[in-house]
């Protein structure tokens, strides 16, 4: 395998391993301990907010950056909580604060919401990332950047 050494940038690949954590220290994702993931800059897979402050890093760098909510799940919109009548819900659904329940969003994916509120009548249900609002951390290390035009 022909050893590269060049920094992250656009038009790279990037094999990397990852956690985000809260400020608290709590872990909400990570895949330390498993095989890197990789990915070309600009595909979609990493937040923009994320990519951009792996760019000029090159293999065998590992960092740890605070990433605002604006760079990362955005700031919560309240146009996303709804409120929905309760017969939207299955009858035997035992509707809980916290459940996260799986809706078809218009081009037919699918759109977490979790419930908020409700009472008889109605279900209030937020669709803002869960991570909303939330300044994270993001630790990374690099094992291996090339050119993405490798594959």
């Amino acid at each position: 395998m022909t050893e590269f050494n060049v920094p992250v940038s656009e038009g790279t690949r990037v094999f990397l391993n990852f956690s985000v954590s809260l400020e608290d220290g709590s872990e909400v994702d990570t895949n330390f301990g498993g095989d890197p993931v990789d990915f070309s800059i600009g595909d979609g897979s990493l937040l923009p907010g994320f990519e951009r402050r792996l760019f000029g890093m090159v293999a065998g760098d590992r960092q740890m950056f605070e990433v605002l909510p604006e760079d990362a799940f955005g700031q919560p919109n309240e146009n996303n909580v709804q409120r929905m009548q309760r017969d939207q819900f299955d009858e035997d659904a035992e509707l809980e604060i916290g459940l996260v329940f799986s809706f078809a969003d218009a081009a037919g994916g699918e759109l977490p919401g979790m419930v908020i509120a409700f009472d008889d009548d109605e279900v209030t249900v937020d669709f803002n990332h869960p991570l909303a609002g939330r300044t994270v951390m993001f630790d990374v290390l690099i094992h291996r950047v090339e050119p993405a035009e490798l594959h």
